[in-house]
């Protein structure tokens, strides 16, 4: 791949851009807004100016409702010699395709899964999708030419392919992606018109939980409408198991010991899913999940707190397997939560004590 045309400059489209132009590709830029063209041009995603003739390949990062019009004409007008889009819906856009009457032996779905809740040109970063999975959806009439030139696009951003069927990935990014969003959004919005004095008592539990609900609205109505019908599948199912669980939460409100009997086991049934179904999401790496031990330090909101922490583990010979940060209310202070393998746990509490650090639990 030497030449690239990015077709839509929003998040996506422009670290792509700027992965493939740190790599020596030449990238032009094309948005319908042509200020996030220059935007992207300015970061340095590439030009905004149009090719002079067929590059390489065209990546259309449009919105799911607009990439089968957006691809279409791009593929009339013979801009490319492979198309590639990266929209979160695969399905719906290629039978758009071939109700066009499109030949479609040059087009290939892609799904690159990472993003942040902040959108445009100006969120963008080269490492966006470095190390995560990245959808490829080819069929049997996807040209070898092509289906080289979007494995060579996914190793440029340094992500790892992933080959499934259109359908079934639009199924399982119901499951892992787009259900949670609106699950997400729900809770968060049990707080717009909560007393002040519960918000202040926000943990760590509830940003986990809202953390998505902080996306763009706009952007979400796109992706949603791409794919409507399998998440309100899944989310009847959520909706049936909610109301088994205020059931069972009501009847442990009864003076009837067997009521409130039901309604413990009604409960417990739902946690112990929950724990069933937690375990098997992927741990680092996408590796299977493991039990790591946690080191709890408190620091204070000061520059190089962090680093000197990092250091320390480092001195100590432990490798910090993930972290976490809990913010204390009304104070300046915080607890750091350090994921170690539990062989290393007791090395590394020893060796922060003896730096001064003040451990909790």
């Amino acid at each position: 791949m030497r030449t690239a045309l990015v077709i839509g400059t929003g998040l996506i489209g422009t670290s792509a851009a700027l992965a493939l132009a740190q790599r020596g590709v030449t990238v032009h830029l094309d948005d319908h807004d042509p200020e996030q063209a220059r935007t992207a041009a300015a970061l340095g995603a590439g030009t905004d100016e149009a090719p002079e003739g067929p590059v390489d390949v065209a990546i259309v990062a449009a919105p799911p409702a607009h990439v089968a019009r957006v691809l279409a004409d791009a593929m009339r007008r013979g801009v490319a010699r492979g198309y590639l889009d990266v929209a979160s819906v695969k399905g719906g856009p290629r039978r758009e395709l071939e109700s066009l009457g499109l030949d479609l032996s040059a087009y290939l779905g892609t799904h690159p899964m990472s993003g942040r809740e902040k959108s445009g040109p100006l969120a963008a970063t080269g490492d966006l999708f470095e190390g995560r999975p990245w959808v490829l959806t080819p069929t049997r009439d996807t040209d070898t030419e092509v289906l080289n030139l979007a494995l060579e696009l996914v190793s440029h951003c340094r992500a790892v392919p992933v080959v499934m069927d259109a359908d079934a990935h639009d199924r399982a990014v119901a499951l892992v992606s787009h259900m949670p969003h609106l699950v997400s959004s729900l809770v968060a919005a049990r707080l717009e018109h909560a007393e002040e004095a519960a918000v202040r008592l926000c943990g760590q539990g509830i940003r986990d939980v809202t953390r998505i609900a902080a996306s763009d609205p706009r952007m979400w109505i796109d992706i949603l409408s791409a794919n409507p019908g399998p998440v309100a599948d899944l989310l009847s199912d959520v909706a049936a198991d909610l109301d088994e669980t205020v059931q069972a939460l009501r009847a442990l409100q009864s003076s009837d010991d067997a009521k409130r009997g039901e309604g413990t086991a009604g409960v417990e049934a739902v946690l112990r899913r929950g724990n069933a179904g937690q375990v098997r999401v992927p741990g680092k790496h996408g590796s299977a999940p493991r039990v790591y031990e946690t080191v709890v330090v408190l620091i204070d909101d000061q520059p190089g707190q962090l680093a000197r922490i990092f250091a320390d583990a480092d001195r100590a010979g432990v490798n910090i397997e993930d972290v976490r940060i809990e913010h204390a209310t009304g104070q300046q202070a915080g607890l750091v939560q350090l994921m170690v393998e539990p062989r290393a746990a007791a090395a590394l509490k020893e060796a922060l004590r003896q730096r001064g650090w003040a451990l909790r639990g």
